[in-house]
């Protein structure tokens, strides 16, 4: 009996999800750190009712973006599916890390709901900021919006990490299979 590995065939819905949520959560992640990189701490040096116009226009121009919210919800879509498209093909390693992935993401959805959502709502219903009477909003949106968009990046960075180990383990899955049959056929010998 000779014992041969051969490859597992890679199963073409989970790895095109797997690599759709990897990107998704790419992007995602890219968006928050640009954010903590460089338009928070340059709207920063702006006074408050300049700040506030600005995160007004940077809000307004991301909630009413199709693309982001395709993205927004994509990435958990994409990610819960490939995890169970890896679960259900017995890959239970690219599976966990999938489902890692998705854990994380999700903490970024309730961050993103329970802070940065109702700060920018709020910012919306004062109306014109230039006659914002109290700054404090601008306060909170530099305290408060920024530490959670920060855990966001965090956040949604090991996700990337967690796909990523998960595309490994889908790429290199493999099966061992005991083969009964030789590889050729042995020759009868034949008494002269």
């Amino acid at each position: 009996m000779i014992m041969l590995v051969e490859p597992r065939r890679s199963g073409g819905a989970a790895g095109v999800l797997l690599t759709v949520a990897c990107v998704a959560m790419g992007l995602l992640s890219g968006l928050f750190y640009a954010y903590d990189l460089s338009v928070m701490p340059g709207l920063s040096r702006l006074d408050d009712a300049a700040y506030l116009t600005a995160m007004r226009n940077f809000n307004d121009a991301i909630d009413n973006s199709g693309p982001f919210a395709v993205l927004f919800l994509g990435a958990l879509a994409a990610t819960v599916c490939a995890a169970v498209a890896e679960h259900r093909r017995g890959r239970r390693a690219a599976a966990a890390w999938a489902a890692g992935a998705g854990v994380l993401y999700l903490a970024v959805l309730v961050l993103t709901v329970a802070v940065n959502l109702p700060l920018n709502g709020e910012l919306a219903r004062l109306g014109d900021p230039a006659k914002i009477a109290d700054p404090s909003l601008a306060d909170r949106f530099k305290g408060a919006w920024s530490a959670a968009n920060l855990a966001r990046t965090v956040l949604t960075t090991a996700a990337v990490v967690c796909l990523a180990q998960a595309l490994r383990l889908h790429g290199t899955a493999t099966t061992t299979s005991p083969r009964t049959e030789p590889l050729s056929q042995p020759v009868p010998h034949r008494a002269s």
